[in-house]
């Protein structure tokens, strides 16, 4: 099993609707994208100084099935429309369960 997660930070200038439009982008990913076991996504709820702003955590049976939701059509078009116009900082890492 693999566990990918991915932490965002906005920009100042990021509006509540682009914000919203990654979640709901994002959210409907597992319909379209079967290789998807698991996924969790959220706003950071502020409880502590310096976090990221918004989480996605997958999980997949292989590398091989990461590296199709990676390079999916679908998921490609939500970062390059939705995600990368108000993205100021990402970290990732995908691991091994």
């Amino acid at each position: 099993m693999i566990r990918h997660i991915a932490l965002m930070t906005w920009s100042e200038e990021a509006t509540d609707e682009q914000k919203a439009a990654v979640a709901e982008g994002l959210a409907a990913l597992p319909a379209v994208i079967p290789q998807l076991r698991r996924f969790d996504l959220g706003a950071d709820l502020g409880l502590a100084p310096g976090t990221s702003d918004f989480a996605v955590v997958a999980e997949f049976d292989s590398v091989a099935d990461y590296e199709v939701y990676r390079d999916h059509p679908a998921h490609q078009a939500v970062l390059a429309e939705r995600v990368k116009p108000i993205l100021a900082g990402r970290a990732a890492v995908q691991v091994t369960l």
